[in-house]
Order: C-alpha cells, then structure tokens, then sequence
C-alpha cells in the first residue's frame, strides 16, 4: 500500500479515525485528524502551536475556547446534502473543547500559528461556492478558509465531483516555493464516496517520476500529497466529496499547471462542452 494512503479506521477511545501529524506523513506543516462521535460524547484538545479549522463534515456540536462558545453549530447530516458546512477557526495558543449533540463527524484541520487572528466562527454565510471547470472536468467547490480570507497558515476548501469526473484536474502543483509563480503548500484530501461502498481513483506524481503513486480510495481515507501533481478521477455509479487542507511557509494558493494537460483549460474545451 502506498505510504501516501491512509486508510480509514474504526473509531479509537476518544472517537478518531486519522491522524496525520507533520512527522507521520514526513512533512512540515500541515496535520489533519477525523474524529467520529456519538451524541453526548466529548473531546477536549490542549492549546498548541498551531492553528485549528474545525470542519463539521456532518452533524451538529458545541464548540468552545477560552474566549468564545458557539452552541449548537451545524446543518447537515452528511456532506452530500451539498449544504455548506458549518466550521470554527481556533487560534494558535488556546485549547478548544467539542461536544457532540447529534452524531459528529469532525474534521480537525491544522497548521503553525501565529496567534495574529482570534477564534472565530465561520458559518455557511460566510463561506463562498463556485463550480470550476467544463465537461467531465466538472467540480463544485466550497471555500471555507481560502487564502483571502484571515488565517495564519491553514487554507481549507471541500469539493463535490460527479461520478464519471475528474478533479484537481487539470494536473497542477504547488511544491516550490517560488512566487509569484507557485507556492510550496502541503496538501491532505479525506474523501467521501456516495454510495459510501464505493471508491475513487488518485495519482500523487511528480515531472521526473521520481515520485510515481496511484491509489484506490475508499470512504472516508486520506491521501496525502507532499509533492507533485495530484489529479482525482471518479467512477460511475459514485460521486465524490474531499476536503483539501494545505499549509506552507506562505499563505498563498499559486500553481502550476502540468503543460501537457493545459488545454484542457482552453476556450475551445469548454465551447465544444458548453
């Protein structure tokens, strides 16, 4: 099995099923968790260095810092309600507790802070869609903390791609950091099929090879992405939900596309699937 694959796990004591912390995935910023819990259930996580974006995949919950509470946050059951998510950001330097109050299923997002920013809640108004790209290169996307919105590190999207799809496609890359032209960004995707029995089809690659991976991914595992191109392809039958996590030592969201699949962006490609 590709060490880029983490699969899914039944939950642990405290309800996790990931963990990828910056040295299990070999890496320097970005950690990223799943918690599944039931109602009632608690966790309660102490001040760090970093940064925390707590995505509520599905459920509702009650989430409280040192200096803010927000009760009974969520509005979805389940990602493929295609409903924007309700999240909450947590600065770096306070600990944070979560309480369950329907069945939870939590994405813990993480990156260094700086403490710049306070906690704060970020609700599905807040939180802008747009659909990108033609064709079978369809994908819907929900920006929950791009990087014009107020972060130290973290930048966190979740996209919906129809069965028979490709997406972060065209190719692209962001391992180098060399503005204004690209950025070097960290990157973990957790995915969700429907039907949950399904799976999805991933390459992590880089130019020269050197790195060369394609995995099969089921219901809720993780790919994670250090470097190079990270295309996805859907099967028929199943579509598909991610949520993207990237961290690096900018906070920039620039790319590369790869060249010899960059006319897939062209005008002519999308009038011949308008």
């Amino acid at each position: 099995m590709s060490k880029l694959l983490s699969k899914y796990h039944a939950p642990d004591a405290q309800g996790r099923t990931q963990h990828i912390t910056p040295a299990s995935a070999a890496w320097k910023y970005v950690g990223f968790e799943v918690f599944e819990l039931e109602a009632g259930q608690r966790i309660d996580m102490p001040a760090s260095e970093c940064e925390v974006c707590l995505v509520l995949i599905a459920g509702k919950a009650t989430i409280s810092t040192p200096t803010a509470t927000f009760e009974n946050i969520g509005d979805r059951m389940g990602p493929f309600e295609r409903k924007k998510p309700y999240a909450v950001y947590v600065t770096q330097g306070e600990s944070y507790a979560v309480v369950a109050n329907t069945t939870l299923e939590l994405a813990v997002c993480q990156a260094p802070g700086k403490g710049t920013y306070p906690t704060r809640l970020i609700a599905p108004d807040a939180i802008s869609a747009e659909q990108r790209g033609h064709g079978n290169n369809q994908r819907y996307v929900h920006n929950i903390l791009p990087d014009d919105q107020a972060a130290d590190s973290l930048l966190v999207v979740e996209v919906y791609t129809d069965e028979g799809n490709t997406s972060s496609y065209p190719s692209h890359k962001h391992d180098q950091d060399n503005e204004p032209h690209e950025t070097y960004l960290e990157e973990t995707y957790y995915h969700r099929l429907n039907p949950s029995q399904g799976f999805c089809m991933q390459r992590v690659y880089t130019d020269d090879r050197s790195l060369d991976e394609s995995m099969a991914v089921y219901n809720k595992d993780v790919v994670m992405a250090p470097k190079g191109y990270h295309p996805v392809a859907t099967l028929a039958g199943y579509d598909s939900y991610y949520l993207n996590v990237m961290a690096g030592p900018t906070r920039k969201w620039l790319f590369t596309w790869e060249e010899d699949h960059n006319w897939v962006n062209s005008p002519a490609y999308a009038e011949k699937h308008a």
